[in-house]
């Protein structure tokens, strides 16, 4: 499921784990909420190395998840 056609962008903390939403049905986008239970999906955990902002994939289609790709462009 597209949860939208553009990145999302996020400050993120060093140190800290993110969860980022796979299947597009959370209501806390880009991150995980649950929702993907019985869809067969599972969030994707990542460790932020440095506090920056990044640009997490809206789309669900990204080759580089959670990052964007641009791959919402081809949608």
């Amino acid at each position: 499921m597209i949860a939208q056609k553009a990145p999302y962008a996020v400050a993120v903390e060093a140190g800290q784990d993110y969860f980022w939403c796979r299947c597009g049905r959370s209501a806390k986008q880009p991150f995980c909420d649950g929702a993907h239970k019985g869809s067969g999906l599972t969030p994707l955990k990542f460790h932020a190395e440095e506090s920056k902002t990044l640009y997490l994939c809206g789309c669900k289609h990204s080759q580089t998840p959670p990052l964007c790709d641009g791959s919402h462009k081809q949608l």
